[in-house]
């Protein structure tokens, strides 16, 4: 961390100095902590095969899987094949309010099942689709209408794969939205956590890191989160 030095008459001095915070037994984290960083990860995500495996693999007490949790792996698994009226129906059966008071989930889901339309090269349908289901969201809401011009730009192209939209048809874009959806039918069963804690810890790091670079502080930064590679400051 950096500290401000006081100067005699109580003003504050843009003097800086570095608190070194590299020492190991400062920065340990035990093995426990990190597993059930892991664990919780996958229960909330609904890896549910993942989670008894890693419960049996790392010696850690049976995880508590929430009563819902088959209908979410189902349900995510049907959003990221693009079984998107599958996906609504499922929704529905479980909790058949959700997407009536998340307008903008559904409309994320609806968007998706355009996706599917434009990516098997039914340009016609998907024009009817877009017309006949989104318009009205686009017309309410102006980030759904930003998102639905992004969507039809793809029939722009003679390869939406190689459109400068193209990140609307990689798997991490359902991906997205089904965690999304995870998201709201845990709020939904008023569980605890809608999202798991690590990716709360990895969006507060980046935070933290974004404030410490505002203020000119020198720490040790974290430049790439997926390996965890930190680097020293200079």
């Amino acid at each position: 961390m950096s500290f401000e030095t006081p100067t005699n008459n109580g003003n504050i001095r843009p003097e800086r100095r570095y608190y070194d915070r590299s020492k190991s037994d400062d920065l340990h984290i035990s093995r426990t902590d990190i597993n059930m960083l892991i664990m919780n990860y996958l229960v909330t995500e609904g890896f549910k095969e993942a989670a008894l495996k890693f419960q049996q693999e790392a010696g850690l007490q049976e995880p508590a899987l929430c009563s819902s949790l088959d209908e979410r792996i189902m349900i995510r698994e049907a959003v990221q094949s693009g079984r998107i009226p599958e996906a609504i129906s499922m929704v529905n059966a479980l909790h058949p309010e959700l997407l009536d008071n998340d307008r903008y989930l559904y409309f994320h889901l609806q968007q998706l099942q355009l996706l599917e339309l434009i990516r098997a090269g039914r340009a016609e349908e998907a024009l009817a689709f877009a017309s006949a289901t989104l318009a009205e969201a686009g017309a309410n809401d102006r980030n759904a209408l930003t998102e639905l011009e992004r969507s039809l730009a793809l029939l722009a192209f003679p390869d939406p794969h190689s459109s400068p939209f193209a990140d609307l048809l990689l798997p991490s874009h359902s991906q997205k939205i089904a965690s999304e959806l995870n998201a709201a039918i845990l709020k939904m069963e008023n569980q605890e956590y809608t999202n798991p804690k690590l990716c709360s810890l990895l969006r507060m790091i980046l935070w933290s890191q974004s404030e410490f670079d505002k203020h000119g502080v020198k720490y040790p930064k974290m430049t790439d989160l997926a390996n965890a590679t930190i680097e020293q400051p200079k």
